[in-house]
């Protein structure tokens, strides 16, 4: 399959997709309109703090690309598109197994060979995930701080669970990183139904390659720790960052809400979601997940439900300039 033909596919499944999302959305056309014209500029803040996130990101994954080396091959507005449309394809897949990643491996492969593009996007997929677990590691010590009033034994014993789980999984990613994790995952899909026989023929003609990668994932941490670092303090930035959208949102409201609220909700929300990650674009977890998460802080239900459509919408159009970027510049 060439390139240009697979950018088509990549473009078709999110037309496709975003579509979808549109003829089904659960909220009439005119409550959205309402809820839009309410928000007014605040809205617009909402939208364009993604711009400040997506640099970040980028920023983050040309440091893993460029690894030891003084320069990357790649530009950084190469990055920055190939991020934007990376996510919007990820946000209309579930679990992303059409989505973003192999766009990018297929984009990068014009600049390296294809064991240091999947590596880098492996690498890159990698650290998105782990600054998930250290963002709600804060949180936890955030709320125990500045909450701790609020403790009852139910909440108790929810942060118990959700520490060990956070603890868990920073384990089992410093784990992957010190010995490479491509292997591994790829020995994890040879049990499943219908790709199983596929994945085990794949790695039998590729195992030099993914030998490669796994090589590559474990020199990162182990030979470039400065790279490693610096990689996951952008993508911890980036999630703190992110919080000002749900501030933006709440100010809409009332202007009595706290940024350290913003982060416990997002952080919360996000824990959420990411337990549903199999559904596409979260359909349905990221509003359960902001409904909850306001009322454990005794909040007005009323900011869960327009910071539930108000990010929807957003994401929408973010979806959308990202599928536009797929196309520009794409020679």
């Amino acid at each position: 399959m060439t390139r240009k033909k697979a950018t088509n596919i990549f473009l078709c499944i999110g037309i496709i997709a975003v579509v979808i999302m549109l003829l089904t959305f659960d909220i009439p056309y005119a409550q959205i309109w309402k809820n839009l014209h309410k928000a007014g500029w605040w809205f617009v803040a909402v939208v364009l703090i993604w711009i400040p996130i997506y640099m970040i990101n980028a920023w983050s994954w040309m440091v893993i690309i460029k690894g030891n080396d003084k320069k990357c091959a790649v530009p950084y507005f190469q990055i920055l598109k190939y991020t934007i449309s990376g996510y919007a394809l990820n946000y209309i897949t579930p679990v992303g197994l059409l989505g973003g990643e192999p766009y990018r491996i297929m984009e990068l492969s014009k600049y390296y060979n294809i064991d240091r593009a999947s590596s880098a996007v492996i690498l890159y997929a990698m650290m998105h995930i782990f600054s998930h677990f250290f963002f709600w590691a804060f949180s936890i010590v955030l709320f125990i701080a500045l909450k701790f009033e609020m403790m009852t034994p139910l909440t108790g014993i929810f942060l118990l669970i959700v520490s060990a789980f956070i603890s868990a999984g920073i384990y089992l990613f410093m784990k992957g990183y010190r010995k490479g994790f491509a292997m591994k995952t790829l020995r994890l899909f040879i049990h499943w139904p219908f790709i199983g026989t596929k994945v085990a023929r794949f790695m039998v003609s590729k195992e030099a390659t993914i030998h490669k990668i796994d090589e590559r994932i474990a020199a990162l941490h182990k030979q470039d720790k400065r790279s490693f670092y610096l990689s996951l303090s952008l993508e911890f930035l980036a999630r703190i960052l992110g919080c000002l959208e749900i501030w933006f949102i709440f100010m809409i409201l009332s202007n009595n809400v706290s940024f350290t609220n913003c982060i416990l909700i997002q952080a919360f929300t996000s824990l959420f979601a990411n337990l549903f990650f199999f559904m596409p674009m979260e359909m349905g977890t990221r509003e359960g997940g902001f409904a909850i998460s306001v009322g454990s802080l005794a909040m007005s239900g009323a900011f869960g439900v327009l910071a539930g459509l108000l990010t929807r919408v957003r994401e929408l159009i973010w979806i959308m300039v990202g599928l536009v970027l797929i196309k520009v510049n794409n020679k």
